[in-house]
């Protein structure tokens, strides 16, 4: 009966986090969803980074059987195998494309969004692969470090897929066909998830190392891919903006781990 409901939390948190950002990105014009990425993207730094440090590596080394120095070795690794990854543009978190001001629809712009579109779609599928089997670990760890995970991964998603969204539209498809594609990409997550689910039950010894590569994942986004951006913008009201959205987003991680 656990394993059941273990199983129907990790179908049901990875079609979630494969689908609400899709739907949140193609549910508002594009004027207002440059004016929202600014204000996600520094909520999802807070959010990212509170999960990561305050739930998935705790947890990770609280775990019995296991060794610091192999977790933290992973840590390394993982921060090493995000970056690795990006630059084969696998994995793609970069959101310059949305949201900074510049028109997109002309010019060299379109001419790349044009040949990166389908490209996107591959890296995003991979990406939502990922996802998944990190909350399957995360779930079959312990449940609240699953509900935490989701909400990172949904949170830092949001103005990804944004960004994709926008970039497809660049790229000549319809927002139909965006949104149909971005979907289909987004339940590779769910796939993810219960391939992780099956093959974790015969592997427990791998949950805290899967738990330690979400981790780095978090950080190496927030600090590698989204802070950069957050610099961007240096003007002193905008720094005590970002400020306030990122401790908001650190609040609501601590504020969820209470109400637990």
């Amino acid at each position: 009966m656990i394993s059941m409901s273990v199983l129907q939390s990790i179908l049901l948190v990875t079609a979630l986090a494969g689908t609400v950002s899709v739907l949140v990105a193609a549910s508002f014009s594009l004027s207002l969803l440059s004016k929202m990425v600014h204000s996600m993207v520094s909520v999802s730094v807070g959010i990212l980074l509170a999960t990561a440090l305050l739930h998935s590596l705790p947890e990770a080394f609280t775990m019995p059987g296991v060794n610091p120095q192999l977790l933290f070795a992973t840590l390394l690794a993982g921060l090493l195998g995000f970056f690795l990854l990006e630059k084969i543009a696998l994995l793609r978190h970069s959101h310059h494309h949305e949201g900074d001001g510049h028109d997109h629809h002309h010019g060299h712009d379109a001419e790349v969004a044009g040949r990166s579109g389908w490209m996107i779609l591959v890296g995003d599928g991979l990406h939502n692969f990922v996802d998944g089997v990190l909350i399957a670990a995360a779930f079959m760890a312990d449940y609240q470090v699953g509900i935490f995970t989701a909400i990172a991964i949904i949170a830092h998603e949001i103005p990804q897929e944004i960004g994709d969204f926008i970039v497809l539209l660049n790229a000549g498809f319809t927002r139909t066909r965006a949104l149909m594609y971005n979907l289909i990409c987004g339940l590779s997550a769910v796939v993810g998830g219960v391939l992780a689910y099956f093959f974790l039950e015969r592997a427990h010894a791998a949950m805290p190392y899967l738990l330690v590569i979400a981790a780095s994942s978090f950080i190496y986004i927030a600090v590698s891919d989204l802070i950069p951006q957050m610099h961007r913008r240096p003007h002193w009201a905008e720094s005590l903006r970002q400020t306030i959205l990122i401790a908001c987003g650190v609040g609501f991680v601590i504020l969820l781990s209470l109400l637990h």
